[in-house]
């Protein structure tokens, strides 16, 4: 029986990979699930910069996060792009 691994979990595992910490580990991972969920379940690697846009300038418009909390959300979506998926952050 074979279990299938989730997107999430597989940023866990590369965040581990890459000695960042589990503080790093509870800050990204809720991101890219917001995100995920933001869009109606679509995975990442379909969106692109209209997507990215439109997330986070909900955080900013509708969330009314501060800069900070906007930035760590960017982050996140950086860092699950490049080095979960593997392929360019879409500008």
């Amino acid at each position: 029986m074979e279990s299938k691994t989730t997107l999430l979990d597989q940023m866990r595992h590369v965040l581990r990979l890459k000695h960042l910490s589990i503080s790093t580990d509870k800050a990204y991972v809720p991101w890219a699930r917001r995100c995920i969920l933001f869009h109606h379940k679509r995975h990442p690697a379909d969106m692109g910069a209209p997507e990215i846009r439109a997330f986070l300038i909900s955080l900013a418009v509708e969330g009314q996060r501060a800069a900070s909390t906007h930035h760590v959300a960017l982050q996140a979506l950086v860092f699950l792009s490049r080095h979960v998926l593997t392929q360019p952050f879409p500008a």
